[in-house]
């Protein structure tokens, strides 16, 4: 077929708890899960192919994970330095096409239809990529090869760890025959479920349905479902994926109601939001506060910036003002988070210096202080003190 795509998905194995026992000979071989401890009530961000035995995953609360295996070995994150080997990796992917899709930290997929002549096979690119990443970086990948993102990601997944599977065009509905209906993009836990209460447990089960059938019980999504299941995806492979909001949570040790210690913890992750932010040249319009509640109720409020911004001070007046607002005295917080969205490049030039513009470059100063010194080196402790004022007496 003309037209016929090769798309490889690449998915790092384990990767942060593989980065983990790269560096650390002493957790080679070891349950490792890389996470926030259970005391701070923490959960696993990534979990070592040994901890996996145990059945522990990502987003498992630790506690439960040390009740799975207690002699699992919890390691801080370090998404500085996994960010630092993931931008070495997407480097690599790149030598062999430009149209590199990166879906997370860890994962892309690249479109190497038009780098065949140059590279060889597909089996043959997937092959060295894997070598490379393994001498390179002493750190496995899977590769899945198809004809489409959709078929690839879920060969990888066969793959895993450390293996490679190809899908020929013609062998695409084979594949995806005993696969389990749930393997399907957009299908979740509702969806699921209602396919099963029709009967449709198996992909290859909804490859024999009718098309007729599945738009009369879901709509237009009935017909993304019979695409699927026949393994048809043309979604392109998107060189630029726009960042839509950048944000920070963190859940306490103990639940509270301390007005005072929530601002500090909101002026925290509104300078971390911030640098990010400066870090990418965004500004965003929308600031978002998150609060998770001790019996795990969690609400959103937002607000309207009157200008795009990442100043930490802006972004932290606006999501302290959001904080006034809610009643503190029925429930205590186990979670804060703070997120800034509709952003924009925030590159227009401005004729005046605006009280946001002054800040954002104080806000910048204090970057290349803490990038040089580390990020203790400097703190805003007045601006807590100061706007400590503007908040609402105890409920």
């Amino acid at each position: 077929m003309a037209n016929q795509r090769t798309i490889l998905h690449v998915d790092m194995d384990a990767f942060f708890a593989a980065v983990e026992q790269r560096d650390n000979p002493n957790l080679r071989g070891k349950p490792v899960a890389v996470g926030g401890s259970a005391e701070s009530r923490g959960v696993v961000a990534a979990a070592s192919y040994e901890a996996r035995r145990y059945g522990i995953r990502s987003a498992m609360p630790t506690a439960e994970a040390q009740q799975r295996c207690p002699e699992l070995i919890i390691v801080a994150p370090d998404h500085t330095k996994y960010r630092r080997f993931s931008e070495q990796i997407m480097a690599l992917l790149a030598e062999y096409t430009p149209l590199v899709e990166q879906v997370s930290v860890d994962e892309a997929f690249l479109d190497v239809t038009g780098s065949l002549r140059l590279h060889g096979s597909a089996t043959h690119i997937g092959q060295q990529i894997r070598q490379r990443i393994s001498h390179d970086f002493q750190l496995t990948a899977s590769v899945g090869i198809g004809p489409n993102k959709f078929v690839a990601k879920l060969a990888s997944e066969q793959a895993k760890p450390d293996g490679l599977l190809a899908i020929e065009p013609d062998q695409v509905c084979e594949f995806l025959a005993p696969l389990p209906v749930a393997a399907l993009w957009g299908v979740g836990e509702t969806t699921a479920g209602k396919l099963h209460r029709l009967g449709f447990t198996t992909i290859g089960q909804l490859q024999q349905c009718n098309v007729d059938e599945l738009l009369a019980q879901f709509g237009k999504h009935g017909r993304r479902l019979a695409e699927l299941a026949r393994g048809q995806d043309d979604s392109p492979i998107q060189t630029h994926r726009e960042r839509k909001s950048v944000s920070h949570e963190q859940t306490f040790a103990e639940d509270t109601r301390d007005r005072q210690f929530l601002r500090s913890k909101l002026l925290e992750l509104s300078e971390r939001v911030g640098h990010r932010l400066r870090s990418g040249q965004f500004k965003g319009r929308t600031a978002t506060l998150k609060l998770r509640f001790s019996d795990f109720h969690t609400i959103t409020r937002s607000t309207t910036l009157t200008e795009p911004t990442n100043s930490d001070r802006q972004i932290y007046r606006s999501v302290g003002g959001l904080l006034d607002a809610v009643n503190l005295a029925r429930r205590k917080v186990r979670l804060v988070g703070v997120a800034v969205s509709n952003l924009d490049t925030g590159q227009q030039p401005q004729l005046l210096a605006t009280a946001n513009s002054r800040e954002s470059e104080v806000d910048r100063a204090m970057d290349a202080v803490r990038e040089r010194f580390g990020t203790t080196s400097v703190q805003r402790a007045r601006l807590v003190d100061e706007d400590s004022t503007d908040s609402q007496p105890e409920d």
